[in-house]
């Protein structure tokens, strides 16, 4: 070693970049979307829409109002009707897009009157070509709506108080809310309050109309957790405090997509009084510190996973709240599925019923005759669950068998096999421009064909979720069902899926939630689907000890038995 290169001065640390934290890097604008939120806040679109655009026509919007501020009003684009799987990732956006919308209408706690349900339902037949999809975050999606059409579709909306804000966009999404609130007997604490407090302060409000990313809100008081709270951002769920009472466990960090991630527990008690305080704060910790300079890591999970929920805590309590929350319990076991698919006595000694869609499938003349069959038993509340379900609440006990058997009329099952009850599917290449592959009918077929082959059998002890997407992002939550199909394309142009194995949520049946395996190489076309999950069921059947859950199975069971 030379002299010159011993006394060579040490090159000096380079700095890092940043990741667009306001709090820590200011206010820049790093990429696209930063740009034009910061240029106009996107609630503003709303008057464009009902001022120009709809009286101009689809050719009169611009690219940022159009695929950029339009999610904030609950609209994107779909699919042009023609355009095979193996072009999605050939074409851009504009190439990809029609001249319709998918507009989603914001349920928050999935909770409807059954005049609401009937003006959602007319709008439905009237500007939607009867397309009116349950989602499984309590929405409704329809599809063909033109943009000549918005202002009447609003004006119905707003007579009857429901919205399409914020359904879509970098902003607070629907509220995913325990479907029996209120109204199960055995109900730990009741979230409306909550809910409707966040809805009523904080929806369409400019705090937080430019967050980092979408941003999804679980609140559940029910004992068999049933709104996924590992797969939101925040989650608040029922426990009994030993000396405080009723009140919320806080969760944080979860989300799916590409990069899956269970949210973490601050291990934090909250009273249902401070609940919305809480919302407020956790949400403006991430306005503010939230990463967003590139857009694949612009989730609230990607700063838990960095800080850690420690810090998330001290930050939230010392720069948000003010004040230190208790430590809190972590909420039990499930005490049972989270779907509330079935007949369950409220606790006003009413009934509620709760029937399962084909995969979120409904359409405007199903929900009109819904909103008809429960008024005609005395009930006028409805609620959507986040399991693509539908409640009719309220229910007398002499009429309880009406409401079942005119659910089934209508295609709404409250006594469905476990396939039908359990398959869930996303919307699919029909619409959807990200999508490789048909999910809706492929996934309705499915299941007719697996009701046949398995009609003799003895129904399954625990039964096996079967979730179907059309792209990597998870919309279906592949990774946390028993059997997650991930569409794709297999040999460059033939439909099929990825398998993930043994996925789990602890509202279905597991101890806790858990995300999936993958086989190497495991791809199944779409048409030998039904082959391949009878094939694994029934060695799941054959191999599986007595009591041992699907998922157990999957994560133990040698790879040659999952094939």
């Amino acid at each position: 070693m030379t002299s010159a290169e011993t006394t060579r001065p040490a090159r000096p640390a380079r700095a890092p970049k940043p990741k667009g934290q306001w709090k820590i890097d200011g206010k820049m604008t790093l990429n696209h979307n930063e740009e034009f939120k910061s240029e106009d806040d996107a609630l503003n679109v709303r008057q464009r829409i009902l001022d120009v655009y709809s009286r101009e026509g689809f050719g009169s919007i611009p690219a940022d109002d159009l695929s950029g501020r339009f999610r904030w009003m609950g609209l994107y684009t779909q699919r042009k009707q023609g355009i095979e799987g193996a072009r999605t990732s050939k074409l851009s956006a504009d190439e990809l897009q029609d001249e319709y919308f998918m507009m989603r209408v914001r349920i928050d706690g999935g909770a409807l009157t059954t005049e609401q349900l009937r003006v959602i339902a007319g709008v439905s037949t009237e500007f939607a070509r009867n397309s009116a999809d349950v989602s499984d975050r309590q929405n409704v999606q329809y599809h063909w709506i033109r943009i000549e059409d918005v202002p009447e579709i609003w004006r119905r909306f707003d007579e009857v108080g429901l919205t399409t804000m914020e359904a879509c966009g970098d902003c607070p999404r629907v509220v995913l809310g325990s479907p029996v609130a209120g109204v199960a007997a055995d109900e730990i604490v009741d979230p409306t309050p909550a809910i409707e407090e966040i809805r009523d302060k904080y929806i369409g409000s400019p705090e937080f109309s430019n967050l980092p990313r979408k941003y999804k809100t679980a609140f559940t008081g029910h004992p068999s957790l049933d709104v996924v709270h590992e797969i939101n951002d925040i989650s608040f769920v029922g426990v009994v405090h030993p000396e405080l009472g009723a009140g919320f466990d806080l969760w944080v960090g979860g989300g799916l997509s590409t990069n899956p991630q269970l949210a973490q527990r601050l291990g934090a008690f909250v009273r249902p009084d401070e609940a919305a305080d809480v919302w407020h704060g956790v949400t403006s910790l991430f306005r503010d510190y939230g990463y967003r300079a590139q857009r694949t890591r612009n989730r609230l999970k990607f700063l838990v996973k960095d800080w850690g929920v420690e810090k998330v805590r001290q930050v939230l309590q010392d720069e948000y709240l003010g004040r230190e929350l208790p430590d809190g319990p972590a909420p039990a076991k499930a005490t049972g599925p989270g779907d509330h698919i079935g007949v369950f006595e409220q606790k006003d000694g009413r009934y509620f019923v709760g029937a399962t869609t084909t995969v979120g499938r409904a359409g405007g003349d199903v929900l009109a005759r819904v909103a008809d069959l429960a008024e005609s038993v005395g009930s006028e509340r409805i609620r959507f669950t986040p399991h693509q379900g539908v409640l009719v609440l309220d229910v007398e006990g002499d009429r309880v068998e009406t409401v079942v058997e005119g659910l089934a009329a209508v295609g709404l099952h409250a006594r469905p096999s476990s396939f039908r009850r359990t398959t869930m599917a996303c919307t699919g290449i029909e619409y959807c421009k990200l999508a490789f592959v048909d999910t809706k009918d492929s996934a309705a077929e499915l299941v007719d064909e697996l009701e046949r082959r398995f009609a003799d059998d003895a129904p399954l002890e625990t039964p096996v979720s079967i979730n179907l997407n059309g792209c990597p992002n998870s919309c279906a939550r592949i990774q946390t069902a028993d059997i997650g199909l991930k569409g794709q394309l297999l040999d460059g142009d033939t439909p099929g899926f990825q398998v993930h194995l043994g996925g789990g949520l602890a509202s279905s049946h597991r101890d806790e939630g858990g995300l999936g395996r993958t086989v190497r190489g495991l791809r199944v076309r779409t048409t030998d689907l039904a082959d391949y999950i009878e094939r694994v069921i029934r060695r799941y059947r054959a191999d599986g000890d007595t009591g041992e859950t699907f998922a157990a199975w999957a994560h133990r069971a040698e790879e040659e038995s999952l094939v």
